[in-house]
């Protein structure tokens, strides 16, 4: 079976089943990782151990703190603005369902402009990012990096004018090299790339991190209060951590970021040629902007798409129904996917044109 969920999405099969080897004893603790403190010195070298590798991956820089957080990507829409927009002005730009969430929470806290969008064409193409205008008062620009519902990918980040940089990369993080000096924060749910639902990674710069913060602003909802206490001021999501340390080891074990792009590429371009050259099947988004890690696609019946879900299924290829706001068939193909899940899926899809001609 292979699974193509947006998220919570596959795993690697290493990680798997190293961890179903240490579920009942970590090491030589006499108790599963689950049922250990989370201040006791087990933890704190997978939680140490997790945050180096990341570092060594992303190649962050010593001004930045890695924290891992609880309640999603979706709990940063309030927190980002809730720490940093000093003045109350936040410069969005709108390229899907989770920009358009964001930029609602925004406007609980502030102004929000919303500086490019791409709703004009149901967010299949990323806008033009020279000449943007961005605010004078803004406090930051905010980006969903890789849009899941939509398969659309930002290959050029905006011209900010020296505002801070914020992106959701939640759903392409550790797919192919970043350099994070050019954002101030990143966030990403871990749920896609990193490990299980239930973990938010954040990577922000040391200047971001402040005391002066919204006013009503929860202690939990501070960046410097997890940062000050390097990510333990509560019980964190300590076996969902201890997983991503894993998938972060596996990521390093593959080659690193750039031999993950590499196949990345490989297994992108196995799907958008045959999506490309069929004439049943048809990709969404223009091809500049496609996204290596969700590739949405459509047939144009109801019927036709609706058989194909359920023959898939049947076939091992699992969870390849299109968002429910957008319709159609999405192959979300990250990092743990095997390219010989995509070359199934290629085939299956060659196979079903050949009997579901067009009339």
């Amino acid at each position: 079976m292979y699974n193509f969920s947006a998220g919570p999405a596959v795993l690697p099969e290493e990680v798997l089943k190293e961890a179903a080897e240490e579920m009942l004893e970590y090491k030589s603790t006499g108790m599963s990782v689950m049922e250990m403190s989370h201040r006791s010195q087990a933890f704190a070298e997978i939680i140490g151990e997790a945050e180096q590798t990341l570092r060594n991956l992303m190649s962050i820089p010593d001004n930045y703190k890695v924290l891992f957080l609880q309640g999603g990507a979706s709990q940063q829409f309030a927190m980002v603005p809730m720490n940093l927009m000093k003045n109350r002005v936040a410069d969005h730009i709108n390229t899907g369902q989770w920009a358009k969430k964001a930029i609602a929470e925004g406007k609980l806290f502030g102004r929000v402009n919303v500086i490019a969008t791409s709703e004009d064409k149901t967010f299949s193409y990323i806008p033009e990012m020279k000449g943007l205008k961005v605010s004078e008062d803004a406090d930051y620009v905010y980006i969903c990096h890789n849009n899941t519902i939509y398969g659309t990918k930002f290959n050029e980040l905006p011209q900010t004018d020296g505002k801070t940089l914020v992106a959701d990369m939640s759903s392409d993080i550790l797919s192919e090299p970043v350099d994070v000096r050019q954002y101030g924060l990143i966030f990403a749910g871990a749920q896609k790339n990193i490990g299980p639902a239930g973990v938010v990674v954040v990577i922000i710069r040391e200047d971001l991190i402040r005391d002066e913060v919204l006013p009503g602003t929860p202690t939990m909802l501070k960046y410097k209060i997890h940062a000050d206490n390097k990510s333990l001021y509560n019980t964190p999501p300590a076996y969902g951590i201890y997983i991503c340390g894993k998938v972060f080891k596996w990521v390093e074990n593959m080659g690193g970021l750039t031999a993950m792009q590499r196949r990345n590429e490989e297994k992108a371009a196995l799907l958008y040629d045959y999506l490309d050259g069929s004439t049943l099947f048809k990709g969404t988004v223009v091809k500049k902007d496609r996204s290596l890690m969700n590739v949405p696609f459509v047939i144009g019946s109801a019927e036709l798409e609706a058989k194909f879900v359920k023959e898939a299924k049947a076939a091992g290829l699992e969870n390849l129904k299109g968002h429910r706001t957008v319709g159609g068939m999405r192959a979300s193909i990250y990092n743990a996917m095997p390219v010989e899940g995509v070359k199934a899926l290629v085939e299956f899809m060659r196979k079903f044109e050949e009997e579901n001609p067009r009339a």
